[in-house]
Parts: C-alpha cells; structure tokens; sequence
C-alpha cells in the first residue's frame, strides 16, 4: 500500500507546481478567425485608408497609451477595439469639420508577437501570423528541447495574471500577445 501511495504522490508530483486543471476543449480549441472580431492592442499596427486622401492614408502602429495617433484628428483610443468600431470613429472626426463625407477603411496588418518560453530550443518574442497553433509556436522556437513536456502547455493570455494549463493538441490555438511555457517534464 506504502508503495502504490508513493507512486501517486511521484506522479503527481510530475505536472508544474502551481498546476490547476487541464483543459483539452473549450475556445482555444477551436479554429475561429481571429481578424474579424479582433480587439486591438499595444504592438499592433493597422493601415487606415482614406478614399481620396493620400496623405491621410498610413500605417499607424497602437502606442504604449492604447491609441493610435491618426493625421489631422490626434490620437483615437485603439485598446480593446475592433478595428471596424475605430474606422467609424475616425470617420465622424474627419467629417467633423475636415472633410465632405469621408470613407475610412481600415484593417490590421501586423499583429503583436507571442511569446515562448521554457523547454524550447529558442525561447523569446516571435511574430504573431493568422491561424497560429501551439504546434506551430514551438516549430518556431525550434522545437522542444530533450526534457520537455510534450503533452501539456501554459498559456498565459495578454492582460491576464494567470497562466492556464491546456494538452497539446494540434488543434490548440494561441492569440496574439499569449505568453506560452513549455514545462520540463520529470521521467
């Protein structure tokens, strides 16, 4: 009995300290697409195109302060937006008094970068590219290292305090801005 107790406190002690549950479903797990209801922040950059306007059209980079400082109409707050929502605003501050029923598109261009870390060969900041997975993600750190854990990841989401524990799977999906840990794994 003394040994089956200390073989379940030794695989216990194999996930992560601080482990919670794992999940192996839920919104990560699904393929959604992420542009078209995408909230904008800090490392993004979006073109804004003005029909007929030259000069106002550009590529405007989210600055530290959660906005994106536009031509003629100063800086329009941009964290936490669709970018759709932001085009609207910016075209009722370029009508107000700038120009005749202006058309505003805009669309994000660069997302902010993820980053990995732990058990992968190449640990940092990588840039972020539509329909990103995990599997992808340690591709680009090149690859797990020989004492990874292959079978579950943390992700920590931007903004948030707390990382979650999710099973790798091919279908996993990281958002930009995540912060991802590969976890050593202990036999």
């Amino acid at each position: 009995m003394a040994l089956l107790f200390g073989f379940v406190l030794l695989a216990t002690g194999c996930a992560e300290k601080g482990d919670g549950p794992i999940l192996a479903s839920g919104d990560r797990y699904a393929a959604a697409d992420i542009a078209s209801d995408y909230r904008l922040g800090v490392g993004d950059k979006v073109r804004m195109t003005v029909y007929n306007e030259p000069n106002l059209t550009g590529e405007f980079w989210v600055n530290p302060d959660g906005t994106l400082a536009l031509p003629l109409i100063g800086s329009v707050p941009a964290r936490g937006m669709v970018v759709a929502d932001i085009a609207r605003d910016a075209t009722t501050k370029f009508a107000d008094g700038y120009l005749r029923q202006p058309k505003v598109s805009m669309e994000v261009i660069t997302f902010r970068p993820f980053y990995i870390l732990g058990e992968v060969s190449a640990p940092g900041e990588y840039p972020y590219a539509s329909g990103l997975t995990a599997l992808n993600a340690i591709a680009t750190a090149k690859g797990f290292t020989p004492r990874a854990n292959r079978d579950v990841i943390r992700i920590r989401r931007q903004g948030e305090a707390n990382e979650v524990n999710y099973k790798l799977t091919p279908e996993l999906v990281v958002h930009p801005g995540d912060t991802i840990r590969i976890g050593e794994r202990f036999f």
